[in-house]
């Protein structure tokens, strides 16, 4: 057990929670391991191919590391994780923010209330929207555009190609 390894007792923890080999792709590496290779490279900062041997090859742990990213298990095992140590107590929810901790951005002050202005018209729409608000003046602006834009798609469509 290397330095930053899971203890046995973190290890037992998490174990009631990972994924279970469906036997149809073949055998799985010990997830231990290969989470002790992942969490070697978060703290370290090196590149998935200069990963320590002890942690199996490479390409299992970085393969293990973007499956569980892209199906969410890291996410549920941290809910899972969060949700027992929640129910055992285990887990203080307070928090405190202050001005140290979360400053606005200096562009932050002074900032419009109202929303912009509608957009100018064109022709005699100006009469038609003109006991809107500015904001469903430009919603309906929107809905202009959206219909202008398919239009001009279709006739691109229609087109031949052309090379610039």
């Amino acid at each position: 057990m290397g330095r930053g390894d899971l203890s046995d007792a973190e290890w037992e923890r998490l174990r009631p929670f990972l994924p279970v080999s469906n036997r149809r792709c073949g055998r799985w590496r010990d997830h231990r391991q290969v989470i002790d290779g992942i969490l070697h490279r978060v703290r370290t900062g090196v590149q998935w191919s200069d990963l320590p041997e002890r942690f199996g090859p490479w390409k299992t742990v970085y393969e293990r590391h973007r499956q569980w990213s892209a199906d969410g298990t890291w996410e549920r095992l941290l809910q899972q994780v969060q949700a027992e140590a929640d129910t055992a107590g285990e887990i203080d929810w307070d928090i405190s923010v202050d001005s140290t901790i979360v400053r606005a951005h200096q562009h932050a002050a002074g900032a419009r209330i109202d929303p912009p202005p509608a957009p100018a018209s064109k022709g005699d729409t100006l009469a038609e929207h003109q006991d809107e608000t500015p904001w469903q003046s430009l919603v309906g602006r929107r809905a202009e555009v959206v219909q202008e834009v398919r239009a001009w798609a279709a006739r691109a469509a229609g087109s031949r190609p052309s090379s610039t």
